[in-house]
């Protein structure tokens, strides 16, 4: 009997899922890597005064590593071109969290989270999973499709938090965050144009698990987001000039929901 078509694109993303791998880079990042237990290490390249800063973390590793030519070192991994290395690089299988839904709900840290609709520069995301783990957010959710998946330079800017912070990639953003309705979390979307202030909107949500929803620079959050948000809310600010980098705005709104 034949499978049908939806059965076999199933299985063949699931199979490039498995095969996918990703390149880590730069001495902070590495280190991080060697250390974080649930990560599947493949390849570890070292110049010869790297490997000699990361000792510890590499005897952690438990991986052995080609140690190279400081000027061949290009040759031996898969890097984009401005890639500031430190000659450090590690060949590892995307983390797996298991199911968003478990970590939301019974996750470490407090009952937060932060939802990235088709945010897709890593650096941006990078510096929110910093921020996220900072203030003790239990997850950031993104859509699989339109967002910046796990690459060397997201954990170069998250600074060692893609090891500690949760980090979701879904299938569809409006189901999850439907999902989380249910589980009892309230859904304040980032609008700069919103009639209530993040504070009003965190007094409304008293007590109870918070959602923050952030959009895109320029085109913000899509209309079914926004329609799927309990309400809109936005960062108040002084002067002509009243916007806020993504990352930025993640960062004010997250030390506001930690701060209730």
């Amino acid at each position: 009997m034949k499978k049908p078509s939806w059965v076999i694109d199933k299985e063949r993303a699931k199979r490039a899922a498995s095969a996918e791998t990703v390149w880590l880079f730069g001495l902070h990042a590495v280190r991080d890597a060697l250390m974080n237990p649930a990560r599947v290490k493949l390849r570890l390249v070292l110049t010869k005064n790297a490997a000699d800063k990361l000792g510890p973390a590499i005897a952690a590793g438990g991986i052995e590593p080609e140690i190279v030519d400081p000027r061949k070192f290009d040759a031996h991994v898969t890097l984009a071109p401005d890639s500031v290395h430190q000659g450090a690089a590690l060949e590892v299988k995307p983390l797996d969290w298991g199911k968003f839904s478990e970590v939301a709900l019974t996750g470490e840290g407090a009952p937060l989270v932060v939802l990235l609709d088709r945010v897709t520069d890593p650096h941006n995301v990078g510096a929110v999973l910093r921020s996220a783990e900072v203030f003790g957010a239990r997850a950031v959710i993104a859509p699989a499709r339109h967002s910046a998946p796990e690459t060397g330079a997201l954990a170069k800017t998250a600074s060692g938090a893609l090891e500690r912070q949760p980090y979701f990639r879904v299938t569809n953003l409006a189901d999850a965050m439907t999902e989380l309705r249910e589980m009892g979390y309230i859904l304040l979307g980032l609008d700069g144009e919103a009639p209530l202030t993040l504070a009003e909107g965190l007094a409304q949500a008293g007590t109870r698990p918070v959602g923050l929803v952030m959009g895109a620079e320029g085109p913000g959050l899509r209309e079914k987001t926004r329609e799927t948000c309990d309400a809109l809310v936005r960062i108040p600010f002084a002067g002509g000039f009243g916007s806020l980098n993504v990352s930025n705005a993640a960062a004010v709104a997250l030390y506001a929901a930690s701060s209730r």
